[in-house]
Parts: C-alpha cells; structure tokens; sequence
C-alpha cells in the first residue's frame, strides 16, 4: 500500500504544480496583453501573442480570427489546420453573426464550421465585433469551460482596445517588429533575478547585456534546501515575444520541478519534453542546470547543448560538457549524462552565453584557448569583476562592440 499511496501523491502533487503553472501562466499572458496594449503596439504584435498564449498555453491546435470591419468580417489571424479561403470564410459570418454565447461545431451541420470545436463571439450591447473558431483543442475536460472563458477575455481585451485605439489599421513591419522587441526585453528582464545571493560557502556575480533585438538569454539560482543550491544558465532561439514567453515558461516550470524533483535528468526530459510541445520543432533552447552540496562538496549537472562552462580548480581546466542534446529538437532525448563531481577549494566555475565568443556582425570569434587564457588572467580577483575584466578585454583586443547577440555571464567560485 506505501508506494501506490506514494505514486498516487506524487502524481496528485505534479497536478497541482501543472495547474499552478498553468494559472501563472494566464495571468502572466494578461499581464504582458495589457502592458503592450498600454505602450500602444500595433496590432500584428497582439495577435501574435494571441497565437503564441493559444498555442503554448492553452494547448489549441488550429486558430481563425475575425474581425469586423466595416459591414462584413475579415480574417487577421490563423494557424493550423487546413487553411481555408477567403470565400469559404465568409460565407460562414452570416451563419455565426447571431450567435450570442459560446457555442459547440463538432455536430454543426455546415461542413467548414464541424471541422472546429468551439465558436467564441466578442460582442458589444447587440452586434458581434470579433469571433475565435479553435480546434484541436487540447485540453481536460473540467478545465474546460474555464479556458474558453479566459479565450473570451483574452480576445475582449485585444478587440475592444483595436476599437479604441484603432491600432488594426497599423500593420508596418517597422513598427511590429520595434514594439515586439520592446516587450520581449521587458518580459525577458522579469526574468532575471534582481539580486544574487552573499554566502559565506560561495560568491556568485552575474553580467546580463541584453541586445536590442534579442530576447532569449536567461539566467537563474535557487536555493533548495539550506545545503543545496541550483543554477541555470540559457539561450533560446529566435526572437521576439514568443521567445521570450517560452523562456518565461522555461522559468516557471524549472523552479517548480526542481524544487520537488532530485534528479536532474527527469528535469531535463520533463523540460524538453515542455519546450517540444510548445514549439513543434520551430525553436530550440540550449540550457546549463547544476546543483551543488554545500556540505558533501558535491556537484551534479547537465549540459543541454549549452556553451561548456569553465571549472577551474586546482590549476585544471574542466569543461562541463556532459548532459545531452538542445531542447526541443527530439520529442525524446537521446540520451542523458549527468555529470559529477567533487570541488576542491576555491573552484571556479565560469558560466556564460554565446554572445560572449561571437559576434558575427563584427567577424569576432573567441576559441576555448582563448577563453581560459582570459579566465587564468583574471582568476585572482572577486567574481563580479572576472566577468567585467574578461568582457572589456575581449572588446578591447577586437575593437568590437560584441553586441550582435546577448551576452549573460555568471560566474561561481566555491570557498
């Protein structure tokens, strides 16, 4: 009877940290809807991130937003499925215009509207102003009145604001692609922890320069016990909004299961196996993740296709390159290593992101000899400023910027 009640805890504890995760993450999709409806983004960048929430969150397999304009509806947003014309589209407003409320398609008797689920109007005192049709909708079933009604106000918000503000008339790329930027640095800048933690055990610094048009570097430490620590380090591919969400995502789910879960190659899959779903194979996440023992002196980690930080220790260079494949490419990984190691006194363990070693813009490349050549000169002094020596010398020996891409550093030296 212990490991059935066991396993019947651990399964119902996975579905309160899924549900909280999933509470969060609607939350955080009004919050990031309504700050860029605040620094009046244009419309594509709305329904962008309506695609991505739907998608990521929500778990909605194919999408079709229209729009009223004028005396008849238009198409502004779509995904999966087979795509259907512009005729067929219209012909079905007359047909749903009437509909008031949520309503069930899978039995409707016209043969465009049953290859959906759900028919979700946006109305205002007697007229329709927009409505969502969803399939492939992924779901439970007793959350699901709850999720079609978050998909109602979700889509209420962005209408009644494009009412508003008229911002569906402001399609320029420019504009887009400057006001996505803008959010996705203010997502990816909740991210990052405000303060490092001071022991006498360790000293931790990090460096973070974010780029203009780059959102995907990310960086995090949690203490999990009072002798146990974990820290990350990440790059997700891409840019924009939804990289920055996904990486928002990453987050939560990483703190959530690695506060509950000791092994960290089960975090690792049930991460990739988060990132797969979310992307389809469209983006990728490279990821370090290593938790220290303060009082054994021992480290476990697993690199995820991430740049090998350095271990120095004891006058040897270590790089900390087990651990297994990028995230999301594979459905399932391959394989999984988790490194081990016992640190010595004063180890030195020097993470960072590739837009440190490169910067293609400026035909600026660092190799690993390179690298340790600029740690070893630096070893010496306090951790915040190894990171801010390295950086300036890089810069000064290139005469480069290095601001093609991110750059995150964080370096960790065990007492």
């Amino acid at each position: 009877m212990g490991p059935v009640g066991s396993s019947d805890k651990d399964r119902e504890e996975n579905d309160l940290i899924q549900l909280l995760l999933k509470r969060q993450a609607e939350l955080n999709a009004l919050l990031e809807v309504t700050l860029a409806i605040n620094k009046n983004s244009a419309a594509s960048v709305l329904f962008e991130m309506l695609e991505v929430i739907l998608r990521v969150n929500l778990n909605v397999g194919k999408m079709r937003l229209l729009i009223r304009e004028s005396d008849q509806f238009a198409c502004v947003s779509r995904y999966g499925g087979e795509i259907e014309t512009s005729k067929a589209l219209l012909a079905i407003c007359p047909i749903l215009d009437p509909i008031k409320s949520i309503t069930s398609l899978n039995t409707h008797k016209d043969e465009t509207l049953n290859k959906y689920d759900f028919f979700v109007p946006v109305r205002h005192k007697s007229t329709t102003l927009a409505f969502v049709l969803i399939g492939d909708f992924n779901t439970k079933p007793e959350l699901l009145s709850h999720e079609l009604n978050f998909i109602q106000t979700l889509i209420n918000i962005i209408i009644v604001a494009l009412e508003n503000k008229k911002l569906f008339k402001e399609r320029v790329q420019r504009e887009r692609l400057q006001r996505d930027m803008e959010l996705a640095s203010e997502v990816q800048s909740m991210l990052v922890p405000l303060r490092l933690p001071k022991s006498k055990a360790f000293e931790i610094s990090a460096t973070y320069l974010p780029h203009e048009n780059i959102g995907g570097d990310y960086f995090d430490f949690l203490r999990i016990n009072e002798n146990e620590f974990i820290w990350c380090i990440a790059d997700v591919s891409g840019k924009g909004v939804s990289a920055a969400l996904l990486m928002a995502n990453l987050q939560a789910s990483l703190r959530a299961w690695a506060s509950v879960e000791r092994d960290l190659e089960k975090v690792i899959n049930k991460l990739n196996a988060l990132v797969t779903s979310n992307t389809k194979g469209e983006r990728f996440i490279t990821l370090f993740i290593a938790r220290y023992n303060e009082v054994t002196r021992e480290m476990e980690f697993v690199n995820a296709g991430h740049n090998s930080p350095i271990l120095v220790s004891d006058s040897e260079v270590v790089f900390l390159k087990q651990g297994t494949t990028m995230l999301g490419i594979f459905d399932d990984l391959p394989f999984v290593n988790t490194g081990r190691l016992t640190l010595a006194p004063n180890a030195l363990i020097f993470n960072y992101t590739d837009g440190l070693i490169e910067s293609p813009d400026e035909e600026v490349f660092i190799q690993d000899e390179q690298l340790v050549e600029l740690l070893n000169k630096h070893l010496h002094l306090p951790v915040d400023e190894i990171n801010t020596n390295i950086l300036n010398d890089i810069q000064q020996t290139y005469a480069a910027r290095m601001n093609s891409d991110d750059i995150t550093l964080l370096t960790l030296k065990i007492h």
